[in-house]
């Protein structure tokens, strides 16, 4: 009996120290639970990542995410540009598609790269890749800059990794056809032959097909416009070939449009051609062309339009200056002009000219004023009497070519 009370007692020791611990326990989860409630816990510092930053690697979140708490979107990867074509960037063909290759693939509801200029045409998606095909064919030696957009507001993947920043890559476009530059200065009367197509004429307004024509010319023919103009003049035409003949053509339709009147090729003047066709904005000047010949006497000829408008005696360079024989493009005029330097003998000249049209380093087409007319006389310059460099100065015109024999 002894020992079932020993027991008993025992027994009653356990259960009282358990209450007591019970209680201790509970008042102490109950005070935690009262703090939490009123300091509630705050995130995570890692392995919880939501949302990538704009160029962020999300590495650190990845890791957390991985090991961390269940439940948590894993950090997605950056976003990288792996390449663009075409390559290498210059000499692009005119229509040839732009395609820019990612490291992910990009989300449906991305923004799109952009193009400066801007062309006609629409971005195209197919994973990690976006290609823009062109509608209407790219300006002949225009520069087209691409632009990928970074950041939060830029491209993205259906994860929402981002560019760290924008990605540029500049295009230069190859250049346009010489025969299609040629056909369009006739087109425009700049040109003392006419282009007739063989097939149906393209529209003026016809912006796709005008501007696939400047790399795929149309067949056609050219042909004389006059039967009046000089075998000198004939001879320097070729059809399909950038030679003196089509830069002054060029000359003429820069001065005419406000380019600069050097016969250089660019995207402005590809542009202002089918602006020009587009609005019917044809030469009304004709076509001009002189011819000086040293043979005495010295005579300057003048033909517009395939018609001798001027033949006048004229003063070519002595034989310490000569005129230098050959053809050449006006490229600068005057109404007048006080000339200085130096003549032969070492003594300085300064001489009131009127009416100049400057074909060759300083050599130009002007009045002077002389004894007599016909026989080498000036430093270079084809000199005229001053009614006849009145009449001569109108059908210089920019570009007008003037050739020098004998």
């Amino acid at each position: 009996m002894t020992v079932y009370r020993t027991r008993r007692r025992r027994s009653r020791l356990l259960i009282g120290s358990a209450i007591v611990l019970a209680l201790v326990l509970g008042g102490a989860i109950g005070a935690l639970v009262a703090r939490m409630a009123r300091h509630p816990a705050s995130a995570p510092r890692t392995g919880t990542t939501i949302t990538a930053a704009s160029g962020a690697s999300g590495a650190s979140g990845a890791s957390g995410g991985t090991s961390g708490a269940t439940g948590a979107a894993a950090a997605p990867g950056s976003l990288t540009v792996t390449s663009v074509s075409p390559s290498p960037p210059s000499g692009v063909p005119a229509s040839a598609p732009i395609t820019v290759n990612f490291s992910a693939p990009i989300a449906a509801n991305s923004v799109m790269p952009s193009l400066s200029p801007t062309t006609a045409g629409t971005w195209q998606a197919s994973g990690d890749t976006l290609v823009f095909p062109p509608s209407v064919a790219f300006v002949p030696l225009s520069s087209v800059t691409l632009t990928v957009p970074g950041g939060s507001a830029g491209v993205h993947t259906s994860a929402g990794g981002t560019l760290a920043q924008d990605y540029v890559q500049t295009f230069r476009i190859q250049n346009g056809s010489v025969l299609r530059l040629q056909q369009l200065l006739s087109l425009l009367d700049y040109s003392p032959l006419t282009w007739t197509p063989s097939g149906a004429a393209l529209a003026p307004t016809d912006a796709a097909g005008q501007s696939a024509a400047l790399y795929n010319p149309p067949a056609g023919a050219f042909t004389w416009q006059n039967d009046g103009w000089p075998a000198s003049l004939r001879a320097l035409w070729h059809e399909g070939q950038y030679n003196l003949f089509t830069k002054g053509l060029v000359m003429s339709f820069q001065a005419d449009h406000g380019l600069t009147t050097n016969g250089n090729i660019g995207p402005g003047l590809w542009n202002d051609l089918l602006g020009a066709l587009a609005a019917n904005t044809v030469n009304t000047g004709g076509y001009n062309y002189a011819l000086a010949d040293k043979a005495a006497p010295e005579m300057l000829t003048i033909w517009h339009d395939g018609t001798v408008v001027l033949h006048s005696p004229a003063n070519t360079g002595v034989a310490a200056s000569p005129t230098p024989d050959g053809t050449f493009a006006v490229f600068t005029r005057l109404r007048s002009q006080v000339m200085r330097g130096t003549n032969n003998d070492g003594s300085k000249y300064a001489d009131l000219v009127q009416y100049i049209a400057y074909f060759h380093d300083n050599d130009a087409v002007h009045y002077m004023s002389r004894a007599d007319y016909g026989i080498p006389q000036s430093l270079g310059c084809v000199e005229l009497p001053l009614n006849d460099a009145a009449k001569a100065w109108p059908y210089l015109a920019y570009g007008t070519l003037v050739s020098v024999i004998h």
